[in-house]
């Protein structure tokens, strides 16, 4: 089989990098990306320290140009596509009352429209994978795209839209060979969980390398077999 690659979207930190580290132990070459360079390149750096190769692109997925040039260099480095990690997202809190447009606009672009332009933009290379053995999409939802959430109901629209995204692709694209996953977590301890761990704490939540390992699982599947999304939990959690 010919080299596999894989190309991940917030790849600079948390459970992009995870993910990114798991892939890169399963032997494919990676295209690394966010949206800081120093950041991006200092991830890209550890994982080559570890032995792996990674092509770093900073790229702000809220804007289709950078989309469609974190892919196109990917293309010109690597020629192929077999996974695809749609990990960037960001979220802002609030009362429906008080939400900024600017913030909507932002969680709409971030979370959802960049997923959508990734695969748009990757179909060619990611069918090229489907008839060369398949080809996996993996998209990093939350917990809050099953259960709405008070105070993050943007956020969680976004979040419910990837769930839904994903489930079409599946249909869309099951003849070519090509497998979607949507992950959805309760509280990992990332940056984006700040606003939990005066309550939470963080040795009380989910690993990152929980939801890497997930993605080791999903490499492992045979063809005849689609895990269409995941859903992770903390024990203490009956919800969220």
């Amino acid at each position: 089989m010919a080299t596999r690659t894989a190309l991940v979207t917030g790849g600079s930190s948390g459970i992009g990098l995870a993910i990114a580290r798991v892939l890169a132990e399963e032997g494919f070459l990676l295209t690394l990306s966010a949206r800081r360079p120093d950041k991006l390149e200092s991830a890209a750096e550890e994982l080559r320290a570890e032995g792996a190769h990674v092509l770093a692109v900073a790229g702000n997925v809220a804007l289709e140009e950078d989309v469609v040039g974190v892919v196109a260099r990917h293309r010109e480095e690597y020629g192929r596509l077999d996974v695809l990690v749609n990990n960037a997202g960001m979220g802002v809190g609030g009362p429906i009352d008080e939400v900024a447009t600017k913030h909507l606009d932002m969680q709409l672009a971030v979370n959802l429209r960049s997923m959508i332009l990734f695969y748009r933009e990757a179909m060619p290379m990611l069918r090229a994978a489907g008839r060369d053995g398949g080809a996996l999409v993996v998209n990093t939802s939350s917990i809050t795209g099953k259960v709405g959430t008070a105070g993050l109901s943007v956020y969680s629209a976004t979040k419910h839209g990837m769930v839904g995204f994903t489930e079409a692709m599946n249909q869309e694209l099951r003849d070519a060979a090509i497998k979607s996953c949507v992950l959805c977590p309760a509280y990992v301890d990332t940056a984006l969980s700040d606003y939990a761990k005066d309550r939470v704490g963080a040795e009380n939540m989910i690993r990152v390398e929980d939801i890497g390992e997930s993605v080791r699982f999903l490499l492992r599947l045979s063809p005849h077999c689609i895990v269409p999304e995941m859903i992770f939990r903390r024990p203490a959690d009956s919800d969220v």
